[in-house]
């Protein structure tokens, strides 16, 4: 009985080896890292946010409502818990894409507001907010395409044969992806001018 159980299990790791289980594990792997990297520029962002609000509202405090819509999308991305389950539930994983997108609507509308104000573009503070806020969102958008292309390559796994039986015996599903509506505007950088300022408002 012993040898049979040995013998099932050898003939098992040969099966497995052959039908996309060490490659799915590996690939979920990559995208749980892929996930964690994402999540921690938008955070950076997240962290950067404060500072630019306190200092673009000491320049321009009329500006209230723009102040006010990038407070709130900060705080809306904040409530959604961003686990490593998140990104197995489609529903709550278009809820945190579209949180996130609202805040960069958000941010670049902030950031268009402040064409109108020479002294704040010229403060050295809110300059260096502002280069730290376009390295954020290069990285954020790197992230997001390392993510991309390791969830892309997880779904066909999972979707072809043989790998599709695997991942049915095992329960493996295909896994949401950021969507390509707005992809183009989400991942533009906010375009930072550093052109001296040559008159005060």
């Amino acid at each position: 009985m012993r040898n049979l159980a040995l013998g099932l299990a050898a003939a098992a790791c040969l099966l497995l080896s052959g039908c996309g289980y060490n490659t799915m594990q590996s690939q979920d792997e990559q995208i749980k890292a892929a996930w964690s990297e994402v999540l921690n520029q938008y955070q950076r962002r997240a962290d950067l946010i404060p500072n630019l609000v306190n200092t673009v509202k000491g320049y321009a405090a009329q500006e209230s409502s723009v102040l006010l819509g990038v407070t709130e999308a900060r705080a809306k991305v904040g409530s959604i818990q961003a686990t490593p389950e998140l990104v197995n539930d489609p529903a709550a994983f278009a809820k945190f894409q579209a949180a996130q997108g609202e805040l960069s609507s958000a941010l670049s509308r902030l950031l268009v507001v402040t064409e109108n104000y020479p002294q704040l573009k010229s403060d050295q503070n809110f300059r260096d907010l502002q280069a730290q806020l376009e390295g954020t969102e290069n990285r954020i958008t790197v992230a997001r395409n390392r993510y991309i292309q390791a969830v892309k390559d997880y779904n066909v796994t999972v979707r072809s044969f043989p790998g599709n039986l695997t991942a049915m015996i095992f329960g493996y599903k295909p896994k949401p992806n950021f969507t390509v509506e707005n992809e183009a505007v989400i991942s533009k950088p906010p375009t930072v001018d550093f052109a001296p300022a040559s008159a005060a408002h």
